[in-house]
């Protein structure tokens, strides 16, 4: 007929299970617990990235940085030369 998957005990009108049995459940509790910690890392794995998207920054090239600099700096001397002007002409 082929080999019994498991036998249950009977001791003192208490039903025992066998060693097979109480292994699959202690093996199953194990992986149990090792796929929730796995799931709880590779979540917040998931969760770290979206909030590293959302603050990463783009930073400016030091050729942006000149640009801007000499623009700004242009703008101050044209400012400059104007209140020059213009107190040249106060002083006449």
């Amino acid at each position: 007929m082929g080999q019994k998957a498991a036998e249950i005990l009977v001791w003192d009108g208490v039903e025992v299970m066998t060693t097979e049995i109480m292994l699959n459940f202690g093996l199953s509790g194990v992986l149990a617990i090792f796929g929730w910690i796995l799931k709880s890392h590779v979540d917040e794995v998931k969760r770290l990235q979206i909030l590293l998207n959302r603050t990463r920054e783009d930073y400016a090239t030091k050729n942006d940085l000149h640009n801007d600099i000499n623009r700004v700096l242009a703008r101050l001397d044209n400012l400059d030369k104007k209140i020059d002007d213009l107190l040249r002409s106060l002083a006449k």
